[in-house]
Parts: C-alpha cells; sequence; structure tokens
C-alpha cells in the first residue's frame, strides 16, 4: 500500500508551505488526483487520519478534485476517455497515445491560519 508514503509527501509538502507561510496549521487542503495516477482513493482515505495525526493537517479539511483519464491516438488523431493507462483507441484499436490528463497527483490549495 504506497497510499501511506503518498500521504506523508502531502504532510510534508504541508508542513514546508505553512512554515514558509509564517502559520501553525493547515484548514483545508486540496488535492488533484487523476484515474491513472495509479493512487487508491479508498486506500488513502484508510490511511490519511492515521497519517495526518499530530501534524498540521490534524483535523484539516480534505478535499479531492478527481481528474479523469484522457487520450489522443497517435494513430488516428481520436480523443477518448481512459480508466486504465493501457486501455487503446476504440476507434482503431491502436494503443500508440498521447495521455492528455489523469496522471495527475499535486497538491492544489491550501489554507492556512497564520501566526
Amino acid at each position: 500500500m504506497h497510499e501511506l508514503s503518498i500521504a506523508l509527501g502531502i504532510i510534508k509538502i504541508a508542513e514546508d508551505e505553512t512554515r514558509k507561510a509564517d502559520a501553525t496549521k493547515v484548514e483545508k487542503i486540496e488535492l488533484q488526483i487523476g484515474a491513472l495516477s495509479g493512487v487508491e482513493l479508498d486506500a488513502l482515505d484508510y490511511v490519511w487520519e492515521q497519517a495526518v495525526k499530530d501534524t498540521v493537517l490534524e483535523g484539516a479539511e480534505l478535499e479531492i478534485d478527481f481528474v479523469s483519464g484522457k487520450a489522443r491516438c497517435l494513430e488516428c488523431q481520436t480523443e477518448f476517455s481512459m480508466e486504465k493507462v493501457y486501455d487503446n483507441c476504440p476507434k482503431c484499436q491502436s494503443y500508440f497515445k498521447e495521455i492528455i490528463s489523469g496522471k495527475e497527483l499535486l497538491v492544489k490549495a491550501l489554507e492556512v491560519i497564520k501566526n
């Protein structure tokens, strides 16, 4: 379960940014997670509360913006939705594609309490 290490990375980012802003606590954190990022949202949710305990994120509202997978076929230029990174083009069946969206995994915003 790599979601624990992802949660710990998010905590590190939040702590660093909170310190830079001369703040003491995070009220809200907004994450952007893509369908093709490899993150299992249920597993992240499962580890989140325990991971953020005694950190600047304890008690913070967690908002996740889910980004659907989308690609463009390099053979026929068709844009199509993807659920898995190995999905092929529904028009020509080619596996050669450019992923347009869905691989995101980032901290989009933090709302902090200043000192």
